[in-house]
């Protein structure tokens, strides 16, 4: 028999009965019932329960184990009496009589339990990660990680793509967040960094000819902490194509996410034909660029109704050009009791307040602003919102560019307090169109709005006969269920359209030759047009599972400080350290 196991936890059945069999593994908890004790022993595949009574040989031995002890026993299988069968486990109708019980590895007390999933302080969670994953839902969590990047990665391979390693120790590059830079020992006061992504290396494959690239690829940013990102590093799904146009791209990755999707639903629905919204129109409807297609309230501008009207806040702000008002419309929402508590929430946004206009039974709208506006206006309203009695809507003010945001946020509120939101779907769309420029209010300067390799919508002509904050990018992103869930485009890939486009950001062509030298060589030598995109893995995954927090779907993470509280990362150097990389220290005085 071999040395600690023939058979795993997860593996017996009621044709193993009457077999001498051997099992390793944790003790998950132990009971003792009258005398009797049954240890529930675990391992990576499952549990099954094993019984000691004082007749067995490893009956002392059995008393002294406690939870987390790691031993090996070996016993005879058996039916389970008659009413003690546990349908829930696989191993549910046999139990392991012990005959012999090794210790081998005793646990000493446990910093956080191990059996169930009940919240503890994640800084002890993370300090003791190497327990926290033995619990089941994490570990669930982290296996199904691997099945989702498993399917993606066939997928992929079916859909003609080919896996490529690209370098992890890569050049300084801005990609619109700051580089973990990694000194070099032989090249003194020089520095390499960790890739942000992969986006050059990818797109010379490109110029190499290898046509179909992508790989889960690894990327570090030493940014300040998101909720909605893991500090230091992420996983992406990441590809590229050439001679492609934006369609292209669609038709390849929208089957392969939706795939994956489908894969691990649970059975859940998930968007067949994704629908293409453009960011100007995301923005006018749902107040983001990841609009949450499950909430039904979409934002509408009934500026007209207010213009001229006898409510002054509104009409003299629309006396300003470019200002409008939004209504968010409120199914269900026409009582005083819900308008009064989002009017408290827009306060606690720092807001002056949320107008509204509420419904009743026979039509007349009610409130402040009805009262002002008068029950033409009012009723207009209701028809152009498609509402009716009981419903509500509220109203948002001012320069879109600067409500807009709140006003996403008001929609989601409103539908998420109202119950309108479907939580049991995944729905994905494609986000087009986003503008190439921004304006940089601080440095009183055009900026690139996105991604600076993308190709503008019209090519050179556009970079050199439109207003710069009028041009479109070809580019796109996924969204699905209010997450960023991936984000593209396709290439600029002529070297005279790739210094016109950063010109107009306020780089000259030699600074352009210095920091992205590789891929500008390379365009002087046959450039394919191309294009690709990346999808996060680590919000993919924790979609699919349903957790609410990024560090419940990775392995090890760091905290919101991005300390890896497990490892003791950062860490001070030593002196022979810096000694053999040329440094000194300089840090801040405390």
């Amino acid at each position: 028999m071999h040395r600690y196991r023939s058979h795993t936890c997860g593996e017996l059945r009621s044709a193993h009965v009457g077999e001498t069999i051997r099992l390793s593994g944790w003790v998950h908890r132990v009971r003792d019932h009258g005398g009797v004790l049954f240890i529930d022993l675990r391992d990576h595949y499952g549990l099954t329960q094993v019984v000691a009574d004082p007749d067995s040989p490893a009956f002392a031995l059995a008393e002294t184990v406690r939870a987390e002890w790691v031993i090996r026993i070996d016993g005879l299988v058996r039916t389970r009496p008659a009413g003690t069968e546990n349908a829930e486990l696989p191993t549910g109708e046999v139990e392991v009589y012990a005959r012999e019980i090794e210790v081998l590895g005793p646990a000493a007390d446990l910093p956080l339990p191990v059996f169930g999933d009940q919240e503890y302080p994640e800084e002890t969670r993370l300090k003791y990660r190497f327990l926290d994953l033995r619990r089941e839902k994490l570990h669930r969590n982290i296996m199904t990680r691997g099945a989702i990047i498993d399917a993606m990665r066939a997928k992929m391979k079916a859909g003609g793509f080919f896996e490529f390693q690209t370098p992890i120790l890569t050049a300084s590059s801005p990609e619109g967040a700051r580089d973990f830079l990694v000194p070099s020992r032989i090249h003194p006061g020089m520095f390499y960094a960790l890739p942000q992504a992969p986006q050059q290396y990818k797109q010379l494959l490109m110029m190499s000819g290898f046509d179909r690239y992508f790989q889960i690829a690894p990327c570090f940013r030493d940014e300040d902490p998101r909720a909605d990102r893991l500090p230091g590093e992420f996983y992406q799904l990441d590809l590229e194509m050439s001679f492609v146009e934006q369609e292209d791209i669609f038709a390849a990755m929208e089957p392969v996410i939706t795939g994956v999707f489908e894969d691990f639903a649970a059975g859940k629905p998930v968007t067949k034909n994704w629908p293409r919204i453009p960011y100007a129109e995301s923005l006018r409807k749902y107040g983001t660029d990841k609009p949450d297609l499950r909430n039904p309230i979409v934002m509408q501008d009934v500026s007209e109704h207010f213009r001229g009207s006898g409510f002054k806040v509104f009409s003299r702000i629309l006396e300003t050009p470019g200002n409008q008002v939004w209504a968010v419309p409120a199914p269900t929402g026409g009582s005083r009791a819900f308008c009064d508590r989002m009017n408290s929430w827009a306060q606690s946004e720092g807001q002056p307040g949320l107008g509204y206009v509420m419904w009743r039974d026979g039509g007349e709208g009610a409130g402040p602003i009805a009262n002002n506006i008068g029950p033409e206006r009012t009723e207009a309203i209701r028809q152009q919102l498609g509402l009716g009695a009981g419903d509500a809507a509220f109203f948002v003010a001012g320069d879109p560019a600067k409500f807009v945001k709140f006003a996403g946020l008001a929609r989601t509120r409103a539908g998420e307090e109202l119950k309108l939101v479907d939580h049991d779907r995944f729905e994905l769309a494609w986000i087009v169109d986003f503008p190439f420029y921004e304006w940089n209010e601080d440095e009183k300067k055009v900026d690139f709005s996105h991604n600076p390799f993308s190709m503008p919508q019209g090519g050179m002509d556009a970079l050199t006969g439109q207003d710069p904050l009028t041009i479109k990018a070809f580019q796109y992103d996924i969204a699905c269920n209010g997450f960023e869930i991936a984000s593209g485009g396709i290439r600029n890939h002529r070297p005279e359209a790739m210094v016109k486009a950063f010109e107009l950001a306020g780089y000259d062509e030699q600074t352009v030759i210095d920091r992205f030298g590789g891929m500008y060589r390379a365009f002087q030598y046959g450039a394919p047009p191309h294009g690709g995109m990346a999808a996060g893995v680590d919000r993919i995954v924790m979609l699919l599972t349903g957790a609410q927090n990024l560090r419940e779907i990775s392995l090890f993470p760091m905290n919101q400080r991005a300390e890896d509280l497990l490892m003791g990362a950062p860490a001070a150097p030593t002196p022979k350290q810096l000694r053999e990389l040329h440094l000194r220290l300089n840090p801040p005085q405390k």
